[in-house]
């Protein structure tokens, strides 16, 4: 291979063309979901409670693979696990709508293991292509997720009505693209793995410790409360404003702007962040702010608009500072790199049980009142975790 062909296979620039692709896909495939789910429950005549596992069983699958991401990077190599990923993403996304109910869950259960290996594996890209850049490329990133999302959640219903009420087509339009035109960028970084086991995260080797540190629950609480209550939002919205009688187009636009609304705090909160010493004030406002548009979908569902966005934000601010904490309290590189993979594991674990909850809990009483007293009692463990994994302290003493 020339040395031309070989500098342009390493150009940073198709390098963030490609974290920006497999970033793309890393929510939208399973958060567009939500506004297309009448239509895949009335095709599959699926119910509450199987449409609430459709969100369940992505989270239990990442976390799973988040515990062993890193360890297949080192055998592997990490551009070609991201590239693994992005075959698994492509092939999910087909395979889902393929069939019946069989071929559902198996395409989801495909794209969930390439977006978990996706969530554990990107910073550590973005650390060894761009390491004077990694603050900036991170923001771009998480910002670009939350367009794509935000985008396919929003058109979801037009598309399916451009394509005579046909949710498969809808869900392949904008992920499927973005997909596949990720494994394409990726498959040219296959060679970029000569000195993986130097290259690759060291989170596998993770210390048992951190589990017993009442600081690392707090975190992982906070966190992860803060995973079930946005699933639970992410899954049911759309839904449960069509019941208010939004119209579903209607729905799945405001399921957009409250995924659109979880980049914002990114923008605004991180200056604050770092110059803050006590973070309590801010941990407890994204949870009370949660609090409030569960109240306010309860007794004004009118405003479901306003109560999305300022749910989308308070969800991302609750996201961001929970990150924050984790290298503010941890006392080494090691340590923090354990405390993430306790969050993101256990947080998803519990983040899992939140969507079918939800929907049982409308089956069981035909309405949303229960459902979303469920929400507002999370989020008071959320605001409380929260409070305590706030305090200045460093992770060893607590």
């Amino acid at each position: 291979m020339s040395l031309s062909r070989l500098s342009w296979l390493s150009h940073p620039l198709l390098v963030l063309i490609g974290v920006l692709l497999i970033a793309g896909n890393l929510r939208a495939p399973i958060t567009g979901i939500a506004p297309l789910l009448e239509l895949i429950q009335a095709d599959l005549s699926l119910s509450s409670t199987q449409a609430g596992l459709l969100t369940a069983m992505p989270l239990f699958i990442f976390a799973v693979i988040s515990l062993l991401a890193a360890s297949m990077a080192r055998v592997v190599g990490l551009s070609r696990s991201l590239f693994i990923a992005s075959v698994l993403i492509a092939v999910g996304v087909v395979v889902r709508i393929l069939g019946g109910t069989i071929e559902l869950f198996a395409g989801i259960g495909l794209l969930a293991i390439g977006i978990a290996l996706g969530n554990v594996l990107l910073p550590s890209l973005v650390k060894r292509h761009f390491p004077m850049r990694i603050s900036f490329v991170t923001s771009l990133y998480v910002l670009f997720m939350g367009l794509v999302a935000a985008f396919n959640s929003a058109m979801a219903v037009p598309m399916a009505e451009w394509t005579g009420q046909s949710w498969r087509w809808s869900s392949l339009m904008v992920v499927g693209v973005m997909a596949l035109a990720s494994v394409v960028v990726w498959a040219t970084q296959l060679g970029a793995d000569r000195r993986a086991a130097q290259n690759t995260p060291a989170g596998a080797a993770t210390s048992s410790s951190v589990w017993r540190l009442p600081l690392a629950w707090h975190i992982t609480l906070y966190m992860g409360l803060n995973s079930v209550a946005y699933y639970m939002i992410a899954s049911w919205l759309p839904v449960m404003l069509v019941n208010y009688g939004f119209e579903p187009d209607h729905a799945g636009q405001i399921h957009g702007l409250m995924q659109l609304a979880t980049a914002v705090p990114a923008l605004l909160l991180m200056p604050v962040l770092s110059r803050v010493h006590d973070q309590r004030g801010v941990a407890l406002a994204g949870a009370l702010l949660q609090t409030l548009t569960f109240v306010g979908f309860l007794v004004l569902p009118s405003w479901s608009l306003l109560w999305a966005v300022l749910f989308g934000f308070g969800s991302g601010s609750v996201f961001l500072i929970a990150l924050a904490l984790i290298g503010v309290r941890s006392t080494s590189t090691s340590q923090a790199a354990s405390l993430s993979g306790m969050a993101q594991c256990m947080g998803y674990l519990l983040a899992a049980f939140g969507p079918p909850a939800m929907g049982g809990l409308h089956d069981l009483f035909n309405s949303w009142g229960w459902a979303l007293g469920l929400c507002i009692l999370v989020s008071f463990g959320m605001g409380y975790a929260g409070w305590l994994a706030a305090r200045p302290a460093a992770a060893s003493k607590a």
